[in-house]
């Protein structure tokens, strides 16, 4: 076959089609592999008249179709299918061929590979894709990270197929390395947090004050036209309103059978794991994977209850309620998006990622699961100091938290009488006041490490490191 394609996918389950298409409807040639038939044939399918879209199940095929130099992407499980695609493709593969991973891959996995192809001359790029499937089809947020000159190959493709916000394309060089997929795993750690605050302002109006889904929807769906516009709290007014299929009663809404039993895919406890290793604090994405982890425990959450004879106490919500709850999320996203973009700072410099986090907003406006109007907020503060290692010593980010800081305080003291668990929202209330604590008790912390360790200590009022002999044996 001559080379005429633009780009190759390997893996056409719907998101891999769905980029395609996407691209092809961009005016580019392109083919995708997969070992299923049926899906190469339903790809040739999905194409509109006059469109070069090409499905296979010949690899060599694929990569003999592509002008040079290829350009190559997969989407397959993260881990060891990777690598047994990376091996597959090597013995077709030349000089200059750039290869992407536009799975959900461990950074580090990303690290080895860059390194193991960069000896053959390949270019490696781990690309985070954010959007699911509908935005696959409609426009992604991409998030590649890899060699600088060979992103210039990619980038017409990349941009022409992004989602746009304020007439940018989300999708940006995100740095050297694995920058691309460290940025999606911070992402996807934001996620976390952010799903599960939304999730206690629900148990708090659900269980606590007795609304109905009806009501739910309501006030979400206002919520979404204003402050809050996101894509979270666009879902969540429509999960609120869905009924389910399995009765006939208008009544019964789907989200009242569904287990509260939450499965993750990893990527939020390696943002975890990951921002321990920096080190750099993160506790309201790190709360938000614990509170996963315990809900898994359903059996032994339904024995407790029973112990404790454990209820909520029954709370009115008034409109002054909803008001503080709208700010109180409001305040909690932006502590969540800090937390990130922090960790994103720390890493570009300990990792010598580069990481643009202007950019990084840019790509994370449109077609991703965090987008919000809040990230509006964040282009000034990183416009005046790309290199702002925190969002809250931005003075507008500061005016931001404060004007909102009495109703988070105000939720959570409703949470507390109610006995409904907010350790999310907890969290990022306690993380903003020990960020402003210009001291913090961790004085003692030290002087009880010096104490039964002798692990030294530094003092306030003159340099050095001191150890003291905290008692005489014996007293």
């Amino acid at each position: 076959m001559e080379p005429g394609f633009d780009f190759g996918m390997i893996g056409i389950g719907v998101m891999g089609s769905n980029l395609l298409l996407n691209m092809a409807d961009h005016g580019f040639a392109v083919i995708g592999f997969d070992l299923k038939q049926e899906r190469a044939d339903k790809l040739e399918a999905a194409a509109k008249k006059g469109q070069v879209v090409k499905g296979t199940t010949r690899v060599e095929e694929m990569v003999a179709s592509l002008k040079k130099p290829r350009k190559i992407m997969m989407l397959v499980p993260a881990g060891k299918p990777v690598d047994s695609v990376i091996e597959n493709l090597l013995p077709h593969l030349e000089k200059d061929d750039i290869v992407i991973d536009g799975g959900n891959s461990h950074y580090k996995d990303t690290i080895q590979r860059i390194n193991y192809l960069q000896n053959k001359g390949i270019h490696f790029f781990g690309m985070g894709v954010s959007g699911g499937e509908l935005g696959a089809r409609l426009g992604p947020s991409m998030m590649p990270g890899g060699d600088k000159e060979a992103y210039q190959y990619l980038k017409p493709i990349l941009e022409a197929i992004a989602a746009k916000a304020d007439g940018e394309p989300c999708v940006a060089y995100m740095g050297n390395n694995a920058a691309g997929h460290y940025v999606k795993m911070v992402h996807n750690g934001i996620e976390y947090a952010m799903m599960q605050m939304i999730s206690e302002v629900y148990d708090l109006l659900h269980r606590g004050g007795g609304l109905t889904n009806q009501a739910l929807h309501s006030i979400f769906k206002k919520w979404n036209e204003g402050q809050l516009h996101s894509y979270l709290i666009e879902i969540t007014a429509e999960v609120f309103k869905t009924q389910d299929d399995e009765t006939e009663d208008p009544s019964d809404f789907l989200i009242d059978h569904i287990l509260d039993q939450a499965g993750s895919k990893g990527t939020g406890k390696w943002t975890s794991q990951d921002a321990m290793d920096l080190p750099v604090a993160i506790p309201t994405i790190d709360m938000a994977v614990a509170m996963r982890d315990l809900s898994v425990y359903k059996e032994q959450r339904v024995r407790a209850a029973k112990l404790y004879n454990s209820s909520v106490n029954k709370i009115e919500i008034t409109q002054n309620d909803l008001g503080h709850l709208e700010n109180a999320l409001a305040f909690c996203f932006a502590i969540a998006y800090a937390q990130g973009l922090s960790m994103l700072a720390k890493a570009s410099d300990e990792l010598n990622m580069n990481i643009p986090l202007p950019d990084v907003i840019k790509v994370w406006k449109a077609g991703c699961i965090i987008r919000s109007a809040l990230l509006g907020n964040f282009t000034e503060a990183f416009r005046k100091d790309p290199k702002l290692p925190n969002l809250l010593l931005d003075d507008e980010i500061a005016e931001l938290l404060k004007n909102r800081e009495e109703s988070i305080r105000q939720v959570l003291e409703i949470g507390i009488k109610s006995k409904i668990p907010m350790a999310g929202m907890m969290s990022a209330l306690s993380y903003y006041d020990a960020y402003l604590s210009d001291r913090m008790p961790t004085n003692l912390i030290q002087a009880q490490r010096d104490f039964f360790g002798a692990h030294t200590y530094q003092r306030i009022d003159k340099k050095g490191v001191f150890h003291t002999e905290w008692y005489v044996e014996g007293e």
